[in-house]
């Protein structure tokens, strides 16, 4: 007899056979791949809400202008000022040329224009500007030194002694001993042109300052007596002439003569005749040196 359709067993797939296998374990280089995978999901969603709150500071502070994320309050300079110097200036002078306003910060401390107000009398070379925040300002200074001194009416004024530096800036001088100013020479035949830096500038004037500075250093003794110096000949035949305490012209060159052999000379001559017994002695032809004698009088001194 002959099963009926229903009574037959259901056709079945290999997906409805039961699976006895349990699924393969994951290695433990799989398992730090799947951890750091996850790190770096986690990672990016932090730096994202980072971003997000910065930018809503942000947001905060531009539109309301100011306040606890703004820029920070400024407080007037007032006496926070110091001053370092190579030379002779103090803080006075300092606070005198940069001439701040009471209630100036260091918002308003441009370095730029405070440099310029230092250097233009001409005293000081170079001025480093330091601003230290919350309201400290430093100043550095280097100053010229004065080897000569001049008399001149510059500008509209009466004539006034002023300082010369070695590179010919002519300035009025400011803090320096007046007993070392007096031992400066005078010069003569020289011509200030207007300009800064300083008040003026005396073209030539390196040459004759070395000059100046050579005789002071290799024959003090000499050089303790001079009492003008002219530089009228120095730019057409480079002579440099000197005049004493005792009123004795001496010429020298800069141009072929050796400064050091003509010292030497002078010393030599002025040791073997009484002192201010010549008037003119001329060291710029080498060793052959004329010399002029004074009338017998007594001889005038320059003081």
């Amino acid at each position: 007899m002959s099963k009926s359709p229903a009574s037959l067993p259901v056709a079945r797939t290999w997906r409805d056979i039961p699976q006895q296998v349990k699924p393969r374990a994951l290695s433990r280089e799989g398992r730090r791949r799947v951890t750091w995978r996850s790190l770096r999901v986690l990672g990016g969603l932090a730096a994202l809400g980072f971003a997000g709150f910065a930018a809503w500071q942000i947001s905060v502070v531009v539109q309301s202008g100011a306040g606890e994320y703004g820029t920070p309050r400024l407080e007037p300079i007032g006496d926070r000022v110091s001053a370092t110097t190579d030379g002779v200036l103090d803080r006075a002078w300092v606070m005198s040329a940069l001439a701040l306003p009471a209630r100036a910060t260091l918002a308003d401390a441009q370095p730029a224009i405070l440099r310029a107000r230092l250097l233009a009398g001409g005293q000081v070379a170079a001025a480093d500007i330091e601003r230290h925040f919350p309201r400290t300002l430093a100043v550095h200074l280097s100053e010229r030194t004065p080897v000569a001194r001049i008399k001149a009416a510059l500008g509209a004024g009466e004539p006034q002694t002023y300082l010369v530096a070695r590179d010919g800036v002519v300035y009025a001088g400011h803090g320096y001993d007046p007993a070392m100013v007096g031992s400066l020479p005078w010069l003569a035949g020289v011509h200030p042109v207007p300009g800064g830096p300083g008040i003026a500038r005396i073209d030539g004037m390196p040459v004759a300052a070395e000059f100046l500075a050579r005789a002071e250093l290799d024959a003090q003794h000499l050089y303790q007596t001079w009492r003008i110096v002219s530089l009228d000949r120095l730019p057409s035949d480079g002579l440099i002439e000197v005049r004493t305490a005792q009123n004795t012209a001496i010429t020298f060159s800069t141009a072929h003569e050796d400064e050091f052999a003509q010292l030497a000379r002078l010393d030599t001559i002025l040791d073997s005749v009484p002192k201010g017994s010549l008037a003119r002695i001329d060291l710029s032809l080498g060793e052959k040196v004329p010399v002029a004698a004074r009338p017998a009088a007594s001889p005038p001194t320059l003081q």
